[in-house]
C-alpha cells in the first residue's frame, strides 16, 4: 500500500493501480412489466400463441378489405361491420349481395377460431402468473454465470449487486425461508433449494459450465466443502469464499493456491474487512471511509494541517511517506481558492488553514494521529 515512485518503476509486470469514482443506487433493478412478479410481456403468452393472434388479425384485415372492394364505404366502417360478424352480433345479411353474405359466412367462421385462441390465451396467462410466483430453476442451456452460494443478509446484498452490473446469476439456499428468497423470486432469479453437501445440487446450479462460485453463508465449513467440490469439478474455477476467521482464511487461500494456481481464489473475513469501518466512525468524522485491498485496508481521512505538525509548512510532495500516507486531495478555505481540489501541485506547500485528505494504512494514520498536540488546558 501506497508504494513510492521507486518501488512502483522497479517491481516487474505491474501496472498502475487508481482509484475511480463509480455511482452505485444501493437498490435493486427496477421490475419491469407486471412488478408484483416481475413477468416480461414477451413471457407472458407464448410464441405459437402470438402467432396465432397475428394470423387471426390478418384474416380481419383482409375481411375488412373484402368489404370495402365488394361494397364501398370507408376503412372504418368496414372494419366496424367485420367486427360485428365475427362476434356475431350483427344481422344476417339475407337480402344483401351475394358478396356481403359470402363475407359474412367467412366472418362467421372466424369468429369460431377466435373461441380456442382466447382461452388458450387465458390458460397460458394463468400458468405464468403462477409459475411467476415460485422459483425459477435454470435453464438447461446456462452458462459463463456466477454461482451464488447463500441467501442471507451478505448473499441478498450481493445478489442485488450482481443482478445491477447485468450478471447472470444462479442461487443455491438451503433455506426456503431466507431472507434473499424474495428477492430471488422478484427478480426471476434461478434458483436451488438445497443442501449443498449433497450431491447433485451444484450440478444443478450449472456448476461444470459456471464462471465463478460466490461461497457466502454464514457457516465457514460448508464455504469450504463447496469450493472445494466445485474445483474436483472444475478446476479453473473462480472461487470467493466468506470466512469468519481472517487467519484461517489466509490459509485457505494459501493452501488452494498453491493447489490450483491457474485458478483465481479469494478468502475474505467480512468481520474483518468491516472492522476498520467501525472503528473509523468511532473515531469521528474525520474518517471518510475505508477501501479494502487484498488483506490490507487503506483508510481516508480528512485532517486539518494547522493540527497535524508533520504536515504545516511541508509541500505536498514532501510530507508523502512511502507506507503510511499520501495527501490525494486538498481543501483551501482563503477567498476565491476554496473548495476540494484533486489535482495538486507537488511543490504546494501546506498552510495552516487548510484541510487535506488523506489516503493512509491503519498503522500511518494511528502514527500521525498519535503525534498530534493535545489541546491547550485553559
Amino acid at each position: 500500500l501506497l508504494p513510492d515512485d521507486d518501488a512502483v518503476a522497479a517491481a516487474p509486470g505491474r501496472g498502475a493501480l487508481v482509484l475511480e469514482a463509480v455511482s452505485y443506487s444501493g437498490s435493486a433493478p427496477p421490475p419491469g412489466f407486471l412488478a408484483g412478479r416481475g413477468v416480461p410481456l414477451r413471457q407472458l403468452f407464448s410464441r405459437r400463441l402470438r402467432w396465432s393472434v397475428a394470423g387471426f388479425a390478418a384474416a380481419v384485415l383482409g375481411l375488412a378489405i373484402a368489404s370495402i372492394v365488394t361494397a364501398g364505404g370507408s376503412p372504418l366502417h368496414a372494419t366496424y361491420l367485420t367486427l360485428l360478424d365475427l362476434f356475431s352480433i350483427n344481422d344476417p345479411a339475407t337480402e344483401g349481395p351475394m358478396s356481403r353474405q359470402i363475407l359474412q359466412l367467412l366472418a362467421g367462421l372466424i369468429g369460431l377460431l377466435l373461441l380456442p385462441i382466447l382461452f388458450a390465451a387465458v390458460l397460458e396467462a394463468l400458468g405464468t402468473f403462477r409459475t411467476a410466483s415460485s422459483l425459477r430453476r435454470p435453464p438447461r442451456g446456462l452458462s459463463g454465470h456466477v454461482v451464488l452460494l447463500g441467501l442471507g443478509k451478505i448473499g441478498t446484498r450481493v445478489l442485488a449487486r450482481l443482478r445491477e452490473l447485468d450478471i447472470p446469476v444462479v442461487c443455491v439456499e438451503a433455506d426456503p425461508e431466507a431472507r434473499g428468497i424474495s428477492l430471488a423470486r422478484r427478480l426471476r432469479v434461478p434458483t436451488v433449494i438445497g443442501d449443498v453437501t449433497e450431491e447433485g445440487v451444484l450440478e444443478a446450479a450449472k456448476i461444470h459450465r459456471a464462471h465463478a462460485l460466490l461461497a457466502v453463508t454464514s457457516a465457514d465449513t460448508i464455504n469450504l466443502e463447496a469450493a472445494l467440490y466445485a474445483r474436483s469439478v472444475r478446476p479453473d474455477l473462480r472461487v470467493a469464499l466468506r470466512l469468519y476467521d481472517d487467519a484461517f482464511a489466509t490459509a485457505v487461500y494459501r493452501t488452494l493456491r498453491a493447489a490450483h494456481p491457474g485458478a483465481l481464489t479469494r478468502s475474505r473475513s467480512v468481520s474483518t474487512l468491516a472492522a476498520p469501518a467501525f472503528a473509523g466512525a468511532m473515531m469521528g468524522r474525520q474518517i471518510l471511509g475505508a477501501l479494502p485491498v487484498e488483506r490490507s485496508v487503506l483508510l481516508f481521512a480528512a485532517l486539518d494541517v494547522s493540527l497535524q505538525p508533520q504536515l504545516t509548512g511541508r509541500t505536498v510532495a514532501g510530507v508523502f511517506r512511502p507506507g503510511a500516507w499520501r495527501v490525494v486531495a486538498l481543501e483551501r478555505s482563503s477567498g476565491a481558492e476554496s473548495g476540494l481540489e484533486w489535482d495538486l501541485d507537488p511543490q504546494y506547500v501546506l498552510r495552516p488553514q487548510d484541510r487535506v485528505v488523506l489516503a493512509a494504512t491503519r498503522q500511518g494514520l494511528a502514527e500521525l494521529l498519535a503525534r498530534r498536540p493535545l489541546p491547550a488546558r485553559p
